[in-house]
């Protein structure tokens, strides 16, 4: 079974990581969470993407679920 990602929103979710700490990016587009998994994948061919910060910094997390770069934005949702 290969599933096509629900699209979360067209624009990335601005997010401020910590240094160190991993996040878990959903890749189905189903969390109620966004952009971070909730185990609404389960039963699916998807599964969450984990992310350690190297930086406490903000970050662009992916909101389409198609980006190249996952599980950080590319600018991808612009040409869907």
């Amino acid at each position: 079974m290969t599933d096509t990602p629900e699209i979360a929103q067209k624009a990335p979710f601005p997010v401020e990581v910590e240094e160190g700490r991993t996040y878990f990016w959903c890749a189905c587009g189903k969390s109620s969470k966004q952009p971070f998994c909730d185990g609404s994948h389960k039963g699916s061919d998807f599964a969450p993407v984990r992310y350690t910060a190297e930086a406490s910094r903000k970050l662009f997390f992916c909101g389409c679920k198609h980006s190249s770069k996952r599980p950080l934005c590319d600018g991808t949702h612009s040409k869907l």
